[in-house]
């Protein structure tokens, strides 16, 4: 059915706000699913106050907030940004800029609603336990294209969302393009504990895993797992080394400032998890991620000359060990890596929504990508039995 516009509804006020800091934080994080760390108000103001996710860095902030006319209460809000690149969004678009420059047709400025620097999914439209969560997704994807016209943006693009909200933005007024592409998840499957996961392999395969998981003993390192009061300013510190190693042999752009590593440890001690690999008293590799509900993420993985082996343990054996000791039932280790099929992390599908303002490059993209999906759905299932898991 049509959407309806906001602009013409007596019960919504939609607003747009320059800093997460300005909405307060329960408020906001009522709104935010129980399992995602990354949508609530701690992680996306850390991003924005530490300077990582600001007008300098290209994350111009513009959060849409939805209130009930009358008497102000948050209804819905998506954390967006106004954009004049496409770094550090991991649903690349760079092609379609680059035709876009070939045609003489601007590209930037974007709008996006995500969090910046970070490949994991969930609601982009923030509507908490809402009856009416159809029109408010509405009213929140008008908001993002109103937006788009006040900053005289070309186009609005809502990454790494839901499937509920990816079928919904392509069928609401004025629908956007869905978009799929791919990453590799954990889901726990009534596993019970490790050894129960790992009788699920080929012999093979599970062979394979517990020689890469005596990596730690081989190397004579001890792995610690710490989180909240347990991280310390050494810990952190340690963790922000292997981050800026690892961004250095990438060539990768560095997206988190110093300051993030550094001036809010207790802001987000409360869903960070540090894994650290310690070698006679000296951190030597380790990886930061984060937990909230049942779901964990890997984000951040460094380490020292000659300790590489340690990078399949701490990315994907101890979370998955950690997620079965927990009862935490999802485990996304990140974008791209193939290699993750071996450590049992399957291919599933990411999507995103765009907006185009210029019709003949939305329709080029349209086409496009309705090749990519048949493609993309055509790969998984080669690559789903590529997997280590016995076959049935």
């Amino acid at each position: 059915m049509p959407s309806p516009d906001p602009a013409a509804s007596p019960a919504y006020v939609v607003e747009i706000i320059e800093s997460i800091d300005e909405i307060d934080a329960a408020s906001w994080d009522r709104l935010v699913p129980p399992d995602d760390p990354f949508c609530t108000h701690a992680f996306l103001s850390t991003l924005e106050a530490s300077g990582s996710a600001s007008a300098a860095t290209g994350w111009m902030p513009a959060h849409i907030l939805v209130r009930k006319k009358g008497d102000n209460t948050l209804l819905a809000a998506a954390p967006a940004y106004v954009k004049d690149h496409s770094y550090g969004e991991y649903i690349f678009d760079w092609g379609w800029a680059q035709a876009s420059q070939r045609a003489r047709i601007p590209y930037y400025p974007k709008v996006v609603s995500a969090v910046p620097f970070t490949p994991a999914t969930g609601r982009r439209l923030l509507v908490g336990d809402a009856d009416d969560k159809a029109v408010l997704e509405d009213v929140l994807l008008r908001g993002l294209r109103h937006l788009a016209q006040a900053a005289k943006a070309f186009s609005v693009h809502v990454l790494f969302c839901s499937r509920t909200e990816w079928t919904h933005g392509q069928t609401a007024a004025d629908g956007m393009i869905g978009r799929i592409t791919t990453q590799y998840h954990w889901h726990d499957q009534g596993y019970g504990d490790f050894e129960g996961w790992l009788a699920s392999f080929r012999s093979r395969s599970r062979k394979e895993a517990r020689r890469e998981r005596r990596a730690v003993s081989d190397l004579g390192a001890t792995i610690h797992v710490l989180r909240g009061d347990a991280l310390t300013a050494e810990h952190w510190s340690a963790l922000a080394r292997f981050y800026r190693h690892t961004v250095g042999k990438k060539w990768s752009r560095e997206y988190l400032s110093p300051s993030f590593f550094t001036d809010f440890q207790s802001t987000l001690a409360p869903i960070a998890v540090g894994l650290l690999a310690e070698v006679d008293g000296r951190w030597v590799a380790g990886a930061l991620a984060f937990q909230r509900g049942k779901a964990l993420f890997g984000r951040y993985w460094g380490c020292e000359p000659g300790y590489e082996r340690l990078h399949f343990e701490i990315c994907y054996h101890r979370p998955i060990e950690l997620c079965l000791d927990h009862g935490w039932t999802r485990f996304e280790a990140g974008a791209q890596g193939q290699h993750k099929i071996k450590r049992g992390l399957l291919p599933v599908e990411i999507h995103s929504l765009h907006w185009l303002r210029h019709p003949g490059l939305s329709d080029a993209v349209e086409r496009a990508v309705g090749e990519e999906t048949e493609a993309v759905r055509a790969h998984h299932a080669d690559l789903c039995r590529r997997g280590p898991q016995r076959r049935g």
